[in-house]
């Protein structure tokens, strides 16, 4: 893997996407998750990765932060409840925000998959399905699962809000939060085997990612 295609989600750059979500909003976002490439943020760390619809590089952890405050936000399961972010308290989680149509995405599910049954019972896994209604839908995406035997949970973002509130404007993210609530940092790109059961073998644990 080359240095250009390994590229740092550093917490300064995930701050300056929700701003970018929060003036722009969501139909701005949608466009932007279909394009191949990630705009740069207006911050001075390097641009993002690039994404595109066949395949994308792995992504490379971004040096620790200092934790912040995970921000809460309402999803909906198979049966339509709400799910907050925040009624995994007590418990590290993991994000990933996801699409059917995402060439990138589908290629880590396989991962994300052995992932969960791993450490499910140590770790929340919340799937974030980018649920527009019209390109993804709930129905496609139980179809999806079924084809594909896949157990991990899967929430629905149906009316945006768990993207706005992350800034996700190209997709896959990965977040980790740890279990007081903390954000500990993230990935932006497909994310290797090796790689993700690294960084959930420290959440789990408790320990910093890097």
């Amino acid at each position: 893997m080359t240095k250009q295609a390994k590229k740092v989600l550093l917490l300064v750059a995930l701050l300056a996407l929700v701003l970018a979500a929060a003036v722009w909003g969501y139909p701005k976002l949608v466009e932007r998750y279909e394009a191949d490439r990630l705009a740069a943020t207006p911050s001075p760390a390097p641009s993002p990765a690039a994404t595109g619809a066949d395949g994308a590089p792995d992504a490379t952890a971004a040096p620790e932060p200092t934790p912040i405050a995970a921000p809460d936000f309402t999803v909906y399961d198979a049966e339509g409840a709400e799910v907050h972010l925040s009624d995994f308290a007590g418990r590290p989680v993991v994000l990933n925000f996801w699409a059917t149509w995402c060439g990138p995405c589908r290629a880590e599910l396989p991962a994300f998959d052995e992932a969960y049954r791993a450490y499910g019972d140590q770790i929340a896994f919340m799937m974030i399905n980018l649920t527009d209604g019209v390109q993804e839908t709930q129905e496609g995406v139980r179809d999806f699962l079924a084809e594909n035997g896949f157990a991990f949970p899967v929430y629905y973002d149906l009316d945006s809000a768990a993207a706005m509130t992350y800034g996700v404007y190209s997709i896959p993210v990965t977040a980790f939060v740890d279990a007081e609530g903390m954000f500990l940092g993230g990935y932006i790109g497909t994310l290797s085997e090796e790689t993700l059961n690294a960084a959930l073998e420290r959440l789990a644990a408790g320990e910093p990612l890097q």
